[in-house]
């Protein structure tokens, strides 16, 4: 068993949608956390628009079927 702790990051860019402003979330890569209580990043990729995105560090969506490489 595999008590090494994962979460999952996602980058949210912030659209106008019509005369609203939309938040569109995707899973851009996975993070593990160390011994030591830091954290390894590793990204699928990147946004292009960095000064309109908003990266999170967030748990696991057990919805989500796809499986970090590690």
């Amino acid at each position: 068993m595999n008590d090494k702790k994962m979460m999952q990051i996602v980058g949210a860019v912030q659209r106008t949608v019509g005369d609203d402003k939309k938040s569109f979330w995707t899973r851009i890569g996975t993070a593990f956390q160390n011994k030591d209580g830091s954290w390894n990043l590793r990204f699928d990729y990147l946004p292009a628009r960095l000064s309109d995105t908003t990266v999170q560090l967030r748990d696991i969506d057990p919805k989500d079927t796809t499986q970090p490489s590690e």
